[in-house]
């Protein structure tokens, strides 16, 4: 699969040279980068609740970039998470749809500060869940973050936000969590990317962290004259709730369209 993957991305960026298949693979693991991509990210966790349940989400979460003069750019990450959750224990039904949609919007100069690539805006939760047992019906906001450094192969960073819900149901318990990435990745000759990642949250209303700790490899080949990455990965989560999951898997397919 290396070998395959490189002679058909030399093959596709040929008429650009060497530089621009080295800017590809960079721009996959930088959150704000130019490049237009929409990853299909299947995740998968195991040993919820009395029942030792597991919750499959298929995250469709489209990147897109748009240029706003010389100087700065606008990138819109929206993440549309499609749940099928069993049941965690006695009297709670399964459940299956569409979860909250969370949309960041991150204003980036296009130019590098002091060598750091940094990102900042608004985000959004929208209470879009299809089931109650999928959502927290409140609407949140606030603010959202990255900053991150392209050293040759290697590339790392974070990506923070927090979300404070501002309006919806009264019945149910206000959004107020802080979300944590912090990342590293490495890229080998053959376009391997290596990642090595937390997507942390602290609920602030419970005082209470959930911590999984991602391993993931991902591949970048063509399909055709087009270009895709495939990655597979897997998670243990290190701190969480009682009942919460305890191990994970992700897979994830991502189409990109270099501008």
């Amino acid at each position: 699969m290396k070998n395959l993957s490189t002679l058909v991305l030399t093959a596709l960026l040929a008429g650009n040279g060497a530089s621009a298949q080295d800017d590809l693979a960079q721009q996959l693991a930088n959150p704000v980068s130019s490049l237009i991509s929409v990853p299909f990210q299947s995740n998968w966790d195991f040993g919820i609740g009395q029942e030792d349940a597991s919750r499959f989400t298929l995250n469709f979460q489209p990147v897109v970039p748009l240029s706003l003069d010389e100087e700065w750019n606008l990138i819109v990450r929206t993440i549309v998470p499609v749940i099928d959750a069993e049941s965690p224990a006695p009297g709670i039904p399964d459940a299956s749809g569409l979860g909250d949609i969370v949309q960041s919007f991150f204003f980036s100069p296009v130019e590098p500060v002091n060598g750091w690539i940094v990102g900042a805006g608004p985000a959004f939760l929208y209470p879009s869940a299809s089931d109650v047992l999928l959502g927290s019906e409140q609407w949140a906001a606030g603010p959202t973050g990255v900053v991150l450094k392209q050293d040759g192969a290697w590339t790392w960073g974070a990506l923070v936000n927090h979300l404070a819900s501002f309006s919806g149901n009264d019945a149910r318990p206000d959004l107020n969590a802080t979300f944590l990435q912090p990342f590293v990745s490495y890229i080998t000759p053959a376009k391997t990317t290596y990642t090595l990642n937390s997507e942390s949250t602290y609920d602030w209303e419970r005082d209470q962290w959930l911590v999984p700790i991602n391993a993931v490899v991902s591949q970048l080949v063509l399909i055709g004259n087009h270009p895709v990455q495939f990655s597979l990965g897997a998670r243990h989560y290190v701190e969480g709730p009682r009942g919460g999951p305890e191990w994970g898997l992700r897979a994830a397919v991502t189409l990109l369209f270099p501008r």
